[in-house]
C-alpha cells in the first residue's frame, strides 16, 4: 500500500463510528434468500463474535429495526428498515408530482392542502400547499408528524392496508384523547377504517386540532395499496361539516386519482409494503 493510501485509510478511519458501521453489517447480514437468521448467523456473516452480534440485534430490536421471530432463535428485518429506502428514493418522486396537483386544492375554501405518508404510528407531511394568510391555527410543515389513529390522512391510509398492519400501526403508540372527537378505542377505530374504506375517503372533524375540519383520499399503486394520502383543511368556523365535504370532496377524490395514476405511470414509487412485497 502506498503511504498516501494509508493516511487516507487513518483519516477515514478517524471518521468513522465504528459502532455504526457495524451495525449496519448487522443489518446487512439478512438477505432475500435468508431473511431469517440466528444469533449465530449474524455473528458470522457480519465477523463479529456473539456477545458483539447479541447486543447489535437486541438494540435494532429496541429501535424497531429488527423483530424477532416468535417462538424460535431466530431473528429477521422488520418493516421499519423499509422506511429507510422509501424515504431516500420515493419521496422526491411523489412530492413533484404532488405539488401541482395540491395548489389546484387550495382557494377561497380550502386554505390548505397536503400529501401525508405513514412513518411507523404517525404520519409525516411530505408536502404541503397552504393559502398565504392561513386561519388553520396548527403549523404543519414538511416534516411535520402528526398520530395517524387521529388524522383523516392517516386514517385514509389505514382503511386501505391489511387489518394486521391497521393494528400494528394503532397499537404503536399510546393514543391520547387530543380533543372532544378524538376516538382512542381500538374497536371503535377499526370500524371506523371499515367505514373509510367503504366510502373512498376520511373526514374528520376537529380529531387532532379542535377547530379544523380535514378531508383525506388515499393515493394508491398499481396493487391498490396505499403509498400516501392526499387531503385538504379549513378552518370550522366557516361553515358545517357537511358544507365542507359537499365542496371538497369530489376535487380531493380526483386529486387522489390523478396522482395515484401518474405515480403508477412513471414507476418511480416504490410501496413501503405493509403486508405486501
Amino acid at each position: 500500500m502506498k503511504k498516501t493510501d494509508s493516511i487516507t485509510t487513518a483519516a477515514d478511519s478517524k471518521n468513522t463510528v465504528q459502532s455504526l458501521a457495524k451495525g449496519f453489517r448487522v443489518l446487512q447480514a439478512f438477505t432475500a434468500q435468508e431473511p431469517e437468521l440466528t444469533m449465530a448467523d449474524v455473528a458470522r456473516r457480519a465477523d463479529m463474535d456473539n456477545a458483539t452480534a447479541f447486543r447489535f440485534l437486541n438494540t435494532l430490536v429496541n429501535l424497531g429495526y429488527v423483530d424477532k421471530v416468535d417462538n424460535s432463535r431466530l431473528f429477521r428485518l422488520s418493516l421499519k428498515v423499509l422506511d429507510l429506502g422509501f424515504h431516500a428514493i420515493a419521496r422526491s418522486d411523489l412530492r413533484a408530482h404532488a405539488r401541482p396537483i395540491l395548489r389546484s386544492l387550495v382557494g377561497e375554501v380550502n386554505e390548505a392542502a397536503s400529501i401525508g405518508v405513514l412513518d411507523g404510528s404517525g404520519v409525516m407531511y411530505a408536502e404541503r400547499v397552504q393559502a398565504g394568510l392561513t386561519q388553520l391555527g396548527v403549523d404543519v410543515r414538511i416534516g411535520s408528524r402528526v398520530p395517524a389513529y387521529s388524522t383523516a390522512v392517516g386514517q385514509a391510509i389505514l382503511a386501505w392496508l391489511p387489518r394486521e398492519a391497521q393494528l400494528d400501526v394503532l397499537r404503536g403508540q399510546p393514543m391520547l384523547k387530543l380533543t372532544d372527537t378524538t376516538i382512542t378505542d381500538i374497536d371503535a377505530l377499526v370500524t371506523r377504517l371499515d367505514d373509510i374504506r367503504t366510502l373512498g375517503y376520511a373526514l374528520s372533524n376537529g380529531e387532532t386540532v379542535a377547530g379544523l375540519y380535514v378531508l383525506a383520499a388515499p393515493v394508491l399503486d398499481i396493487d391498490g395499496l396505499p403509498v400516501a394520502a392526499l387531503s385538504v383543511a379549513a378552518p370550522a368556523h366557516r361553515g358545517s361539516l357537511e358544507q365542507f365535504k359537499d365542496n371538497a370532496l369530489e376535487a380531493v377524490l380526483d386529486a387522489a386519482r390523478q396522482l395515484s395514476k401518474s405515480l403508477q405511470a412513471t414507476g418511480g414509487y416504490a410501496t413501503r409494503g405493509h403486508g405486501a412485497a
